[in-house]
C-alpha cells in the first residue's frame, strides 16, 4: 500500500504539530491554508520530512485538501489519507489500512473509526445519507463508549472527513472534493460520487484516531458550521437528488428544521438561528463558495 498522508492546518498551532507526528513513519503532506500564526514555520523547523504546502490563502477544507491531493498523486501514492489537523492517528493505523485494502480491492474509501478526544467515546462509527430527504440520520455510534467489538468491518454510506483513506483508482474516477462547497458536507458529497461510481466505502475499526473537532470553523462558540452544514447540506441534495419545485421546498425546509433544532442546544443561540437562515437563503439563490 503506497500510503501518503495530507494534514490541513488552519491556525493549528500544537493541534497541526500533534496530528503530524502522530503519523511517523507515514509519508506525510502538511498543507498550510493560509495560517497567520508561525504553525507553518514550526512545521518546516520541527518536522522536516514533513513536505509542507504553502498555499498562501484559505482555499477551504476542500480546496485545501485537493492542494495536498494532487502532491499525494504527484509522488506515486495509490491511497491518500486526509487527517484533520486536530486530530491523532492511534497506534496501528497504517498495518489496518493495508489489511482492509487487500480484504475489499473494490473498496475506494476507507473510513477511519474517530473517537473524541478522550480516546474512549466515538464520533463516528459508520453513517449514511438519503439524498432524497436531506438526511444523514444519526452517526453510527456516536456519544457511546468504544468497544472492541462494536461497529465491525462492513460497508458504510458515507465516510467523514476528519479521517477518511481514498484511493487513487477512485479519484481517477470521480475526480477531487468539491471546492465550491468550501467547507462541510464535501464528504458526504465525495462519498456519493465514490458510490455511484461503483466502488465501496468500508468502516476499518481498527483504523482508530483521536479528534478535538470544531477547530477549522472556529470552536463550539461558532456558529460558521452551522451555516454551511445548511447551505452545503441543500444544495447536495438538490444535486445528487433532483425533485420537483414543490417537493424541493418541503426537503429545504426539513433541512432548515433539523438544524434549526441543533442551533436550539448552541450557546450563542439567536446567532446559530440566523446562521441557519442565512444558509438557506444562500442555497436559495445558488450561491456557494465562502460564506
Amino acid at each position: 500500500m503506497e500510503l501518503v498522508a495530507v494534514v490541513l492546518n488552519w491556525n493549528g498551532g500544537d493541534d497541526t504539530l500533534a496530528a503530524l507526528a502522530s503519523l511517523a513513519g507515514v509519508d506525510t503532506i502538511c498543507v498550510d491554508n493560509g495560517s497567520t500564526d508561525g504553525s507553518d514555520a514550526r512545521v518546516e523547523q520541527e518536522l522536516p520530512d514533513v513536505e509542507l504546502i504553502r498555499t498562501g490563502v484559505n482555499l477551504g477544507f476542500a480546496g485545501g485538501n485537493n492542494a495536498g491531493l494532487r502532491a499525494a498523486l504527484a509522488r506515486g501514492a495509490d491511497w491518500v489519507l486526509l487527517l484533520n489537523n486536530d486530530a491523532v492517528s492511534e497506534p496501528g493505523l497504517r498495518e489496518a489500512l493495508e489489511r482492509a485494502a487487500t480484504e475489499r480491492p473494490d473498496a475506494g474509501i476507507l473510513a477511519c473509526k474517530i473517537l473524541l478526544e478522550d480516546g474512549v467515546t466515538l464520533q463516528y462509527a459508520g453513517a449514511s445519507f438519503n439524498a432524497r430527504l436531506g438526511y444523514s440520520g444519526r452517526v453510527d455510534g456516536h456519544g457511546l463508549l468504544d468497544r472492541d467489538s462494536s461497529f465491525a468491518f462492513r460497508d458504510v454510506g458515507r465516510a467523514d472527513g476528519a479521517a477518511l483513506v481514498i484511493s487513487r483508482a477512485a479519484l481517477d474516477a470521480v475526480g477531487f472534493l468539491d471546492e465550491t462547497l468550501f467547507m462541510y458536507v464535501e464528504d458526504v458529497e465525495l462519498s456519493l460520487r465514490v458510490r455511484r461510481a461503483g466502488f465501496a466505502i468500508v468502516f476499518v475499526p481498527d483504523a482508530r484516531v483521536r479528534h478535538k473537532g470544531s477547530t477549522a470553523s472556529g470552536g463550539t462558540a461558532s456558529t460558521t458550521n452551522l451555516f454551511y452544514s445548511a447551505r452545503n447540506t441543500i444544495l447536495v441534495s438538490e444535486r445528487h437528488a433532483p425533485l420537483p419545485p414543490g417537493l424541493t421546498a418541503l426537503r429545504r425546509g426539513v433541512v432548515v428544521g433539523a438544524h434549526l433544532l441543533q442551533s436550539l442546544a448552541h450557546p450563542a443561540r439567536r446567532a446559530a438561528g440566523r446562521a441557519v437562515i442565512e444558509g438557506w437563503r444562500a442555497a436559495r439563490a445558488g450561491r456557494s463558495g465562502p460564506r
